[in-house]
């Protein structure tokens, strides 16, 4: 019975899980959501189908994926946060039936490595992390390559790097905090910022740490 009322669903768009849907959830949800990995498995559309309705009021939210930074204020390696675009083409699959479309267009399975290291201030050899809170002023010029919230209040926090010449640099804006993801964030290219650069954090009471090299 089930399997015909699918074969009778009417979709209102030409989005499918086969072609659009799974490089989304293949590129940034698959890492957990997969056999063997922390939660429930997303990887086919048998396995996702069920979930569709709770997978765009997750990602609607930004509940899920796990990415506490703010899209856009500051640039980071393994970005797993999703673009407008991500979540404009899941929320138009499920409100349009959540067509498979062809399996033949299903991207190759990704192959999965541990994020632990991410997970917590990791230091490699001749890495150092400095913690800053408030308005700082640097007295020494800097190599920042990594970013972690330390102390983060409820309302969230946002810091930015003014160089001497007046230039904002944005560091990191964690709007909606989600405990269960602690990490560093590791800048996609290293910043250098010259002596006199002040570092400001707002609120005043969070703090966050610099990892510099």
């Amino acid at each position: 019975m089930s399997a015909m009322l699918r074969a009778h669903t009417p979709y209102s768009t030409k989005i499918t899980w086969s072609r659009d849907v799974s490089r989304i959830v293949y590129r940034n949800c698959a890492s957990c959501h997969r056999q063997g990995g922390s939660s429930f498995s997303l990887m086919t559309y048998r396995d996702a189908r069920p979930w569709a309705e709770a997978l765009k009021q997750q990602v609607l939210e930004r509940r899920m994926p796990p990415w506490n930074a703010v899209k856009g204020f500051g640039e980071f390696k393994n970005d797993r946060g999703l673009t407008q675009e991500d979540l404009e083409v899941i929320a138009e699959w499920v409100d349009g039936g959540e067509p498979e479309g062809n399996p033949m267009h299903m991207p190759p399975v990704p192959e999965f490595k541990s994020d632990a290291a991410e997970t917590r201030l990791h230091l490699h050899p001749g890495e150092r992390a400095l913690t800053f809170r408030g308005t700082t002023s640097l007295k020494h010029s800097l190599k920042a390559i990594g970013i972690r919230a330390d102390s983060i209040p409820d309302q969230g926090l946002r810091a930015v790097a003014r160089r001497p010449n007046g230039a904002i640099e944005p560091l990191i804006w964690i709007e909606k905090f989600n405990p269960d993801d602690k990490r560093t964030y590791y800048f996609r290219h290293s910043l250098r910022l010259p002596a006199g650069t002040s570092i400001e954090i707002e609120p005043p009471e969070s703090s966050i740490a610099l990892v510099v090299k």
